[in-house]
């Protein structure tokens, strides 16, 4: 494994940051409690310090099982990120969003059942039309100050909105946002428009969901439909015919060749090409099998030659903006 700093927090993480999404029994395809400290576990033993989840992921059942497998290990040595914006009780609008009440009532939820005094990294899940900016900073800021928060991240929304948000941070001398994380992979380049730039000037760390584009780049095309989830996610569908609709058929075949060539495989490469970008700090990686850790472990020494990566990016054309939802 090798290791960063985070932005400019001065925080080292792991090169990759194992997502813990698919932990839990909030999704078809989710992973057991048993087979999730597994992963974990297995994760660890691979030199994976940094890990993301979200309240919403299974309702909360996802924090739990992160805060009891990390229970076992040294947590000075661990980054955990979390999130807050999604509705965590149907019908309680309270429990959803980004107003004061919602992120001081989600964090203390969050924090008990990471079994965590504080967490690394807090993130806004998404942007929130329906309370001020200033009234979420101003809320994170003290999350910060009374200790319960070092680091507060942002995810997934418009390139205007987050320089609104750094700027408003600096005007009245709140805790600036320290990463972004954002839609970004070989299918979808859009983020290197305006977002990612962004990003580099301001310092910020960027730590991509889907470097796999929901498994589009990790099999041929004509195994897409080889896994349950890509049989029962409708939002799976929705993205392949979008990446297709960029250039994805080609970039796919691309993969597949170069990672023939490399004797690799498609998701190695399709990692490796993230970690090639000078402003990536730590791709998110999702496991639903500890086979699945290994080989992205193996895809840091995957080695792309300037040619290769300009041989990948090649077909790509633009897509329709999406990942803000």
């Amino acid at each position: 494994m090798e290791y960063t700093t985070l932005g400019n927090t001065g925080m080292t993480v792991s090169r990759l940051c194992l997502g813990c999404s698919n932990f839990g029994s909030g999704r078809e395809w989710g992973v057991d409690t048993s087979g999730s400290v597994e992963i974990l576990e297995r994760a660890i033993d691979l030199g994976i310090t940094f890990f993301d989840t979200a309240n919403v992921y299974s309702t909360g059942e996802s924090e739990s099982i992160l805060g009891m497998a990390l229970d076992e290990y040294d947590r000075e040595r661990v980054v955990v990120a979390t999130k807050v914006n999604g509705e965590m009780k149907p019908g309680n609008q309270n429990s959803s969003g980004l107003s004061r009440k919602a992120i001081e009532q989600e964090l203390a939820n969050s924090l008990d059942r990471l079994g965590l005094e504080s967490v690394d990294l807090y993130q806004i899940h998404r942007w929130d039309y329906d309370t001020p900016i200033e009234e979420t900073l101003r809320t994170l800021n003290d999350c910060v100050r009374r200790g319960r928060v070092r680091y507060v991240g942002a995810s997934s929304m418009w390139a205007h909105q987050f320089a609104d948000a750094l700027h408003a941070s600096d005007v009245l001398g709140l805790e600036r946002f320290a990463t972004m994380q954002n839609h970004y992979n070989l299918a979808y380049r859009e983020e290197e428009r305006e977002m990612l730039p962004l990003c580099r000037n301001e310092g910020i760390g960027v730590v991509p969901w889907s470097p796999f584009a929901k498994g589009f780049l990790t099999r041929p095309l004509s195994r897409m439909n080889a896994t349950k989830r890509a049989r029962t996610e409708p939002l799976y569908k929705e993205r392949a015919e979008l990446y297709l609709s960029g250039g994805g058929k080609e970039i796919n075949a691309r993969v597949e060749e170069i990672a023939d060539d490399k004797g690799a495989s498609m998701a190695q490469i399709a990692l490796a090409w993230l970690l090639h970008k000078d402003w990536v700090d730590a791709p998110i990686v999702g496991a639903t099998d500890i086979s699945h850790v290994e080989e992205a472990v193996e895809a840091v020494e995957v080695s792309l030659a300037a040619s290769e990566i300009d041989y990948l990016e090649e077909p790509y054309r633009p897509l329709e903006i999406t990942g803000h939802e």
